[in-house]
């Protein structure tokens, strides 16, 4: 599974932003789907997960309430919509797809794509 996300950018606190991530290849709808974060000089994070049938998701304590993950099997996408958008979401954030569920660790993801941008100004 190849993995490509896109859709970050420069938003003012308070906004909203979309990331998707597209898949390649005819098994993303047996994955697992997540989304971790990346800030400068900090850990990789997760951030939202859902299940391959999109029947259960799960969030970090941090996105809960403003993030909402979701998946279009057939388009080969995973979404993740922000709201309330803060400057501490600041950072790269990567899609991965994961073969076990609830898959909150980054070791447990397969495959990933290479990160999209998100800046909030305050």
């Amino acid at each position: 599974v190849q993995l490509q996300a896109s859709g970050g950018g420069l938003v003012q606190a308070g906004g909203s932003l979309r990331l998707s991530c597209a898949a390649s290849g005819r098994t993303f709808s047996s994955y697992a789907m997540g989304w971790f974060r990346q800030a400068p000089g900090k850990e990789r994070e997760f951030a939202a997960a859902i299940a391959w049938s999109a029947s259960n998701t799960y969030y970090a304590d941090f996105v809960k309430g403003r993030f909402t993950i979701s998946r279009d099997n057939a388009k080969n996408t995973v979404y993740l919509q922000m709201n309330s958008l803060k400057p501490e979401d600041t950072a790269v954030y990567y899609c991965a797809a994961a073969n076990v569920w609830v898959p909150i660790l980054a070791r447990e993801y397969d495959y990933w794509g290479q990160g999209t941008q998100v800046t909030v100004s305050s």
